[in-house]
């Protein structure tokens, strides 16, 4: 792991913190009112979304791939009630059964996963039948001058997000992997430039696989 690895994991909670209290934690727990029975967290980081998860949860398993971040993940477990397993893994390779799970939950993580059709695919291959993708995610805006800033900035946002990218069309990834859009809010990050700004959250829902 980098130093930037660890630098990035002991400012993340500082860093989001006012983003938090403007609206953030609220959309997160809007979000998270979705979720019940077996439900896996990808990049799960701090834990930012425990406090969230309503008591219709009935199994909670988190993966984290960058181990700076699951040691605060595991500390942030260890001191609140509801039990959690955490998985050191990344989005594109789970190390789960196919069907094992009745909702993914993905909050800003599929702006920075190295490739994100594969993340997409993984989380599709883990949802049991009628299972539920939940999703928090900044996108590419739909406003032409604003996503031409996205990628002109895209490179620099790298750097100071870890890896994020500000221009990514997770909605059209999300489709594109085979699901189905049932919920959408659009919204905006708060406290962030406008070219992280572009929001969205909802759910969706994987198409049926068709038999060979």
């Amino acid at each position: 792991m980098s130093i930037g690895g660890w630098l990035f994991a002991a400012v993340y909670d500082r860093f989001t913190a006012s983003a938090e209290a403007a609206g953030l934690s609220k959309r997160r727990e809007e979000l998270l009112a979705g979720a019940a029975g077996r439900v896996l967290e990808i990049g799960a980081g701090t834990g930012a979304n425990l406090a969230f998860y309503p008591d219709a949860v009935r199994t909670l398993t988190l993966t984290e791939p960058e181990r700076p971040m699951a040691k605060r993940l595991a500390r942030r477990v260890a001191g609140q009630p509801r039990a959690a397993d955490i998985v050191e893994a990344p989005a594109e390779h789970l190390p789960f059964p196919d069907a094992s799970f009745d909702a993914v939950v993905v909050t800003l993580v599929l702006c920075t996963v190295p490739d994100q059709a594969r993340a997409l695919a993984e989380i599709r291959r883990v949802l049991a039948p009628g299972g539920l993708l939940l999703f928090l995610e900044h996108v590419r805006s739909d406003d032409s001058r604003i996503a031409r800033w996205q990628d002109r900035l895209n490179g620099l946002n790298q750097i100071i997000g870890h890896g994020c990218n500000c221009n990514r069309a997770t909605l059209d990834a999300i489709r594109a992997a085979g699901f189905t859009i049932v919920e959408l809010t659009r919204a905006e990050f708060p406290k962030a430039p406008p070219f992280v700004r572009p929001l969205v959250l909802g759910a969706a829902a994987a198409a049926t696989r068709q038999s060979p």
